[in-house]
Order: structure tokens, then sequence, then C-alpha cells
């Protein structure tokens, strides 16, 4: 898919971020709708299916807390956050209710574009549907953000999702901490290998057999996890 046909949704109530916005992603050939709302945006959302959006938090009408969390409940689209909320808590917030990238204001033309960039590359959309991840009675489906468990529906949070999507891609391979921490919390954790294991030893409670001697999640000790399958091959971008 060329940058012409990718669709991006803009979410911010200032008319001049916006334009600003508007003119750098059209200048790479990407397509815009704007909202300056919380609930235009979720309508623009369900009515133009963009690739990506890119969604401020402090919206007129509601946190665009809430409206990312509404848009994860029908579309797995990449959502970027941009926001002058810098606090890390901010940060983490907005990452748990579903977004998949944080920038701050101001900020920088190059940045942006970078991030937008990565964020459609690792989250490509052809229509085509991921194969489902299988650890045993298990089943995780990383399109549609859904586990399946043995006896029943299994919650995994946004943000257990990114540390799973980031193993089924290299699945079989050694994914060192500092590359899982930058894509499922971003650069700015780098080093937050406790709160790492507090999330793989959430991730195992959920998914594996035996929690207490894991076939799936695998650590590699002093370098990173590895993630088995039933089928052990790798989910393709």
């Amino acid at each position: 898919m060329t940058e012409a046909m990718f669709l991006v949704l803009v979410v911010e109530d200032d008319a001049g971020i916006r334009g600003v916005l508007r003119m750098l992603l059209e200048s790479q050939r990407y397509r815009v709708v704007e909202a300056e709302t919380a609930a235009r945006g979720l309508i623009e959302a369900r009515a133009h299916r963009p690739d990506l959006a890119i969604i401020d938090l402090g919206l007129p009408d509601r946190d665009g807390l809430s409206l990312i969390r509404e848009i994860r409940r029908f579309s797995p689209i990449p959502i970027l956050v941009l926001s002058a909320r810098t606090m890390e808590v901010d940060k983490i917030a907005a990452l748990d209710a579903g977004a998949d990238d944080y920038v701050a204001k101001p900020f920088s033309a190059p940045e942006m574009l970078a991030r937008v960039r990565a964020s459609l590359r690792r989250n490509a959309r052809g229509g085509e549907q991921l194969p489902l991840l299988r650890l045993g009675p298990v089943t995780v489906d990383l399109t549609r953000r859904s586990a399946q468990g043995p006896d029943g529906p299994l919650h995994l949070t946004p943000l257990e999702f990114r540390v799973i999507d980031c193993l089924a891609r290299n699945v079989g391979m050694i994914v060192t901490q500092t590359q899982l921490i930058r894509e499922a919390w971003g650069p700015d954790r780098l080093g937050d290998s406790r709160g790492l294991r507090s999330y793989i030893k959430m991730l195992r409670q959920k998914l594996e057999p035996d929690p207490r001697q894991p076939r799936y999640l695998i650590t590699e000790a002093g370098i990173g996890y590895r993630l088995h399958s039933d089928d052990n091959e790798p989910i393709a971008r």
C-alpha cells in the first residue's frame, strides 16, 4: 500500500495544530480526515475506517483516553497520541487504554512523520487476517485482540497484547528486553526490566498451562524472552 492510499484521522481541537498536521501529512501523500471533538472523532473513525488515528488527550468534550477505548472496541488501527501531557503516568495511561505510540507537544515534523511511518509499518492493514497464535489450549487472535482459553474468553490488556504481538512476530527467536520495552511502552521506559517481568508473569498466569513451568513464554536469562507456539512459525507483517 502506498502512502497515497493511507487515510489518517486527526482528532485535535486546536485548529492551528490540525492545519499543521494536515499540511505535513499531505506533503507525504497521506489522505487526512479531521475532527475537533471526541464525539466527532468517533463518528469519523466509524465512517471512514482510517488506517491510523492521531488523537489529542485534551479534547473539549471529554478526555481522549475514552475515545481511544471506544475505537479499540471495533478497530485494531494504530493510534498515535499527541499531547502536551508529558508525565510518565499520562503516557502509561494512554498506552494502557490502547494507544500504540505517544508524541509530546511541541513536536518536530521529522519525528511525527517517522512515528506515523513506524506505526503503519508495524500495523500494516492489507485486509489480511493474521493467523491465530496457538499456545496449547489457548488461542490468541492478534487481529481482533482477543484470546480464548479452555474455559472461555481471556482478558488481556492492550499492553499485554503489544507484548505478545512483538514476541509473535519473532516466534521461536529471542527478543531482547530493550526491544520488547520499546515496542510495548515506548523509548521513555527503556531499562524498566522490572515492569516487563511483571507483565510477562501476568501473561504466563493467563496463557500458560502451568505458569510455574512455562512452555511458551520462555525467559532467556539476562537477554530477553522467546515465544514458542504450537505452530512455531513467524507471524508475517
